[in-house]
């Protein structure tokens, strides 16, 4: 055993606390859902998996401070352990084996479900890479704005007298809050002459599914690569519009991916216009020039996301930092079908990731990225590892 190893095991062994001393009690969950205690052994592929990749992930930290969107508070426990993570991974390299052990002393293994009897549900999601400008033009003339100064963000426990309980973010006056505008007031112009454009995109198609992803790259004339990173939103509700096309056009649920939507939205601007608009909510962006080509996008945690690692929760529910083990079959990368058991991280959200046992899937960056992601829409085993209370 190399050096450095022996002193990361030196060290896990001498801060873990015996199994048999720390506290196993469930996560807290929604009213009707349902938290069934597992052992590791019961997971399949549970021994197979390189635990290191999330250990690193983890001790990178729970969340980044502020997080880009705020969620339930990281419990002392569950901080506990993303430091002793860091001290871990700081005292040298770290056996596959002694990264095993470290989750299996630190958290209990609990099966969510929503409801007696129920699944979990797993979509993907993707960073995009679209073409776009600093200016306006005639190729380029759809704006994409940063985040306006007046919009409040609603945060957990925040009472807002007089106002749609539904709404997750206002406008700030002098008078006090007020619904922000919404798509269509957006779209024709409640935002314009305030020098909020922080680029310029080729269509409202472009748009609609890059703030539906939360993140993106854009390619500018100069062969230049600037990344956007999620900033607010305006509050209102999120609509799917695959679910809307395929009630409308009779188009089998399954059949429904993103390429076919955006397909079907290109074909005809009347019609997309129309039918974008029906999603009230309008997302914002920062531009960040400093995050380097190679990285993922930013996540709600605040930190860059990792393909087939990263994932998106509720966080209305669980903390960012979260381990989850998801076991599911899914559409691989080169044809055919997928088993995917390994071990995740909550590093994101969504507006449209709703429920204990609900994820979305960080698949990668890119085109091909993009068209495993719009595939994914299957049940799957969703196992939080929720920490153990090693007590005072």
């Amino acid at each position: 055993m190399i050096r450095g190893a022996g002193v990361a095991l030196a060290l896990f062994a001498a801060c873990a606390t015996p199994v048999s001393a720390m506290a196993t009690t469930p996560p807290p969950l929604p009213k009707g859902a349902l938290a069934e205690p597992l052992k590791p052994a019961q997971l399949p592929g549970w021994d197979q998996d390189d635990h290191r990749v999330v250990l690193s992930l983890f001790a990178a930290g729970c969340q980044a401070e502020p997080p880009l969107r705020a969620a339930v508070a990281v419990p002392a426990a569950l901080q506990a352990a993303c430091d002793a993570a860091q001290r871990l991974r700081a005292a040298g390299p770290v056996s596959a084996e002694t990264a095993r052990q470290f989750f299996e002393t630190r958290f209990g293994f609990w099966r969510i479900r929503s409801a007696p009897g129920a699944t979990g549900f797993m979509t993907g999601y993707f960073e995009p890479e679209f073409e776009g400008s600093l200016t306006r033009s005639r190729d380029f003339p759809t704006p994409l704005y940063g985040r306006p100064p007046e919009l409040v963000t609603r945060m957990p426990g925040d009472d807002w007298p007089g106002l749609d309980a539904g709404l997750s973010a206002a406008r700030r006056t002098d008078t006090g809050l007020e619904p922000f505008p919404d798509r269509t007031a957006i779209e024709i112009g409640a935002l314009d002459g305030r020098g909020l454009e922080i680029l310029w995109m080729r269509d409202p198609v472009d748009r609609f599914v890059l703030q539906v992803q939360g993140s993106g790259r854009i390619r500018l004339p100069d062969g230049r690569v600037t990344r956007l990173v999620y900033s607010g939103r305006n509050g209102h509700a999120y609509t799917s519009l695959g679910r809307v096309l395929s009630e409308r056009e009779a188009i089998p649920p399954a059949q429904m991916t993103m390429d076919v939507l955006v397909a079907r939205l290109k074909a005809d601007a009347d019609f997309a216009r129309d039918l974008i608009r029906l999603n009230r909510s309008f997302v914002f962006f920062d531009r960040r020039d400093d995050l380097p080509a190679d990285s993922g996008p930013i996540g709600g945690a605040g930190l860059p996301l990792t393909p087939l690692r990263s994932i998106a929760i509720d966080r209305t529910i669980w903390p960012y930092g979260l381990p989850v083990w998801i076991d599911a079959t899914i559409p691989g990368s080169t044809g055919g079908d997928e088993r995917l058991s390994r071990l995740m991280l909550a590093q994101d959200t969504g507006s449209a990731i709703l429920g204990p046992a609900r994820l979305d899937l960080f698949v990668g960056s890119g085109a091909a990225a993009g068209h495993r992601a719009g595939l994914i829409r299957h049940p799957v085993d969703f196992i939080a590892l929720w920490p153990r209370d090693a007590g005072p």
